[in-house]
């Protein structure tokens, strides 16, 4: 089985703003089929597109190592089974693993190597967004820094920021459904601030693009902020620190608004965590690898019982990642951003 594949791999390391023409390069390679023992060769069926990446192209100290020159731009996929050396994988069933953006790969197993089955109703694309790594970086950012648990109920005040975003839009919809917090999300559009409050039933939703952003931050939080979701960082950061209450938690989860700042600050009002007694951390989510399997059997219950919802923002064909990947930074996307690069062959699916 020889099939051809078309990957887009790193060609520059962009300083500032990313420039879909120059960072990466689309180059072709032809795949024998030829497996080794117990490899497998997977069609890429969905990509993962995550601010994460934006770190991954800097040749910097970070928990994971930076994406090489001329390497495949690494991601997460979503794929099928074509061919299998390996009994534990067959040929038609769905694997979730970091594949990159090519078309199509040789697998050996992994931890990063997961089968999937999705439920009925429920796309394998799920399995990027509230049932992937976004999700779960949401369900642990919740547990395990915000301590939700302890400070969870109505008299607990949470406020996320990109809550129209793929983790923000879960962790608000944990916080308020789960837990039953009053939960406020911050959003940078008119029409993205309606889809919070109208379809996942936030309580308030700020746009942060307005003039008066702090003034209506004040008057959405009487209580102030016991829990700060945070994925933007900068001014908005700045804004909830100035607003966070007495042992407050803020989870740093993200800070999308400085990642592509040749010389990004820092917050200014940091002091809050020392008059408050606050706390702000960040974490990584392969930090809780082994508590996986809970987490996406709590987020499978919690959609089937409409507590969660998700919703996508997909564009197709494999050379169109780079730009997505810049509308991404543009907040052009509401919910997960992901790349189809091929329909799912449910005939071969045993």
């Amino acid at each position: 089985m020889t099939v051809q594949n078309t990957q887009i791999v790193l060609a520059n390391r962009p300083v500032a703003d990313i420039d879909p023409k120059t960072t990466f390069r689309v180059q072709k390679e032809t795949l024998s089929g030829e497996l080794g023992p117990n490899e497998i060769l997977v069609k890429v069926l969905y990509i993962s597109l995550d601010p994460a990446m934006r770190g991954w192209m800097r040749d910097v100290r970070s928990y994971i190592r930076p994406v090489r020159i001329d390497e495949v731009m690494r991601s997460a996929d979503v794929a099928q089974v074509i061919k299998s050396n390996n009994a534990n994988y067959k040929v038609g069933e769905l694997v979730r693993a970091t594949c990159g953006w090519q078309e199509y790969a040789v697998l050996k197993p992994s931890e990063d190597l997961v089968k999937i089955k999705a439920f009925p109703g429920v796309s394998p694309s799920t399995y990027l967004g509230v049932l992937g790594m976004t999700g779960l970086t949401a369900y642990f950012g919740l547990y395990e820094v915000g301590e939700i648990v302890k400070k969870g109920g109505p008299n607990c005040t949470v406020v996320v920021s990109g809550a129209a975003g793929a983790t923000g839009m879960v962790a608000a919809q944990i916080a308020k459904h789960v837990f039953g917090c009053r939960v406020i999300g911050i959003a940078g559009s008119p029409d993205k601030c309606d889809y919070l409050v109208k379809e996942l039933g936030l309580d308030v939703a700020l746009n942060y693009k307005s003039k008066t952003f702090f003034k209506d931050l004040c008057a959405a939080t009487p209580k102030l902020i016991d829990i700060f979701f945070d994925n933007t960082g900068g001014d908005i950061l700045d804004a909830c620190l100035r607003r966070i209450a007495f042992k407050g938690r803020i989870i740093v989860c993200g800070a999308i608004s400085t990642y592509n700042d040749a010389t990004p600050k820092g917050p200014a009002y940091y002091s809050a965590l020392i008059t408050q007694r606050a706390r702000m951390e960040g974490f990584i989510v392969f930090d809780y690898a082994k508590q996986y399997g809970k987490a996406i059997e709590d987020m499978s219950q919690w959609i089937k019982e409409g507590k969660l919802q998700s919703r996508e923002t997909i564009v197709h064909g494999i050379e169109s990642a780079p730009e997505a990947l810049v509308k991404l930074f543009k907040g052009e996307n509401t919910g997960k951003m992901l790349v189809k690069v091929a329909d799912e062959d449910t005939r071969s699916r045993l």
